[in-house]
């Protein structure tokens, strides 16, 4: 029962009309913000996908992650972030929930079921980075992006696999992997070769691929 009420908590805050919240529909590449922008909204993906990317004072950009729908980013600005750390970007036709930071803080106070949604979803969201850390520090560039891949794929929140992206394009993986492109394409000939994955139209990822990851 607890659960469903979160759900309506959700669906309803979605859907009801409030001051401080409007939702725009995004093209294909189209930036929904920008890093260095003032962080004064928090955003929530109802449908299509969104690329964060961050890029250092040396030039250097990096993929922080891609969210799928149902993911929430630009929450930074509750935390005193005063101006965005990434860029975010649409890599679909996707629509974008935007609520404004005074308008988030009443909602999580007056609505504590709503609240509990947002909470657990920034605890899952840490304990991914947590993970990404340790995958970063430990672990090599071809099971680094064997467990990329599988994460696109939603492998463990998913009873079946699904198509990853149908133009994930191989300097995008690096970026997000840590890795070059020439390692990517390498590693992808070899999952390919192997029957992990398969590319017709969109890029098909299968759960055998999990034993790059079990491997010493």
């Amino acid at each position: 029962m607890r659960s469903q009420g979160v759900a309506f908590a959700l669906k309803a805050f979605l859907t009801r009309s409030e001051a401080g919240k409007t939702t725009r529909k995004y093209r294909n590449k189209q930036v929904v913000f920008s890093q260095g922008e003032a962080a004064d909204a928090v955003f929530y993906l109802q449908r299509g996908k969104v690329k964060l990317t961050t890029v250092s004072t040396r030039g250097k950009e990096a993929v922080i992650g891609i969210l799928e729908r149902g993911s929430f980013f630009g929450e930074g600005c509750l935390a005193a972030q005063a101006l965005r750390m990434a860029t975010a970007s649409a890599t679909q036709p996707s629509s974008v929930v935007r609520v404004g930071k005074s308008t988030m803080v009443r909602v999580l106070h007056r609505e504590p079921e709503f609240a509990e949604l947002f909470t657990a979803y920034l605890l899952s969201r840490n304990a991914r980075i947590e993970e990404d850390l340790v995958d970063h520090l430990f672990n090599s560039s071809e099971k680094r992006l064997a467990r990329t891949l599988l994460l696109l794929a939603r492998f463990g929140r998913e009873s079946r696999p699904e198509t990853v992206i149908p133009k994930v394009s191989q300097g995008t993986l690096a970026a997000m992997v840590g890795t070059t492109r020439s390692k990517v394409r390498y590693f992808m000939n070899r999952f390919r070769k192997r029957g992990f994955i398969r590319c017709n139209g969109g890029l098909q990822v299968h759960n055998a691929l999990l034993t790059v990851l079990l491997r010493d």
